[in-house]
C-alpha cells in the first residue's frame, strides 16, 4: 500500500480537523480522502499549505522537532520592520516558554495572494510590510508570538512551504494529491 500525500491550501477561519461543532469550517469540508490525517497544524486564523498523510511515520517525521523539517510562512505585520527586529527574530526571541531557535527572516515584497475573507484589518496612519520566516520548529502560534515580541504584530500569517512540499497555485480550499 503506498503512502498518500495531500497538499492542501487550508482556508482563513477553517480548523485543522475533521470533526467539530456545527458551524465550523472543517478540513472534511474540502477533502474527502478517508483516513488521512493533518502533519502539524495551522491555527484557524492562518491560512496556507496544511499537508496531510495516511502515514503515522511520515506524519511524525514532518511535526517532529527532532527532524528540524523547515517550515516556510509570509507574514503581514503591522508597522516597518527595523534591522534590529529582524536580527531578533533570526537570532531567536525569549517567549514565555523558552527562546526560540533561530529562524531565517527576509523582508520581501508583498506576495501575490489571494483575497482574504474577512480581509486584514488596515489601519491608513500604520505601515504594513511582509516578512518571510522559515523556521525548524512549530510551537503554538510561534510566528505570531515572535514577530509581537518585536513589536510587529502579526496581520496575516500564510504556510508556503513544508519540508519539499509547496503551496504551488493551489487556491484557498483546494488541495492535490502528490
Amino acid at each position: 500500500m503506498s503512502t498518500k500525500v495531500v497538499l492542501f491550501n487550508k482556508p482563513f477561519n477553517t480548523l485543522c480537523q475533521f470533526t467539530g461543532e456545527p458551524g465550523d469550517s472543517l478540513l472534511s469540508d474540502y477533502i474527502d480522502i478517508p483516513k488521512v490525517y493533518a502533519a502539524g497544524r495551522l491555527d484557524k486564523d492562518s491560512e496556507g499549505l496544511l499537508v496531510l498523510t495516511d502515514n503515522g511515520k511520515l506524519q511524525n517525521r514532518i511535526t517532529s522537532p527532532k527532524f528540524k523539517q523547515s517550515k516556510v510562512y509570509w507574514v503581514q505585520v503591522e508597522g516597518t520592520p527595523t534591522k534590529d527586529a529582524l536580527r531578533q527574530l533570526e537570532k531567536g526571541v525569549k517567549l514565555k516558554d523558552g527562546l526560540t531557535k533561530p529562524a531565517v527572516v527576509k523582508q520581501i515584497d508583498a506576495p501575490d495572494l489571494w483575497k482574504r475573507t474577512p480581509p486584514v484589518r488596515f489601519r491608513e496612519a500604520i505601515p504594513t510590510a511582509w516578512l518571510e520566516i522559515t523556521l525548524t520548529e512549530g510551537r503554538n502560534r510561534q510566528v505570531r508570538r515572535m514577530t509581537a515580541s518585536v513589536a510587529l504584530p502579526t496581520l496575516r500569517l500564510v504556510r508556503v512551504q513544508v519540508g519539499k512540499w509547496s503551496l504551488g497555485d493551489l487556491a484557498p480550499g483546494e488541495y492535490k494529491l502528490v
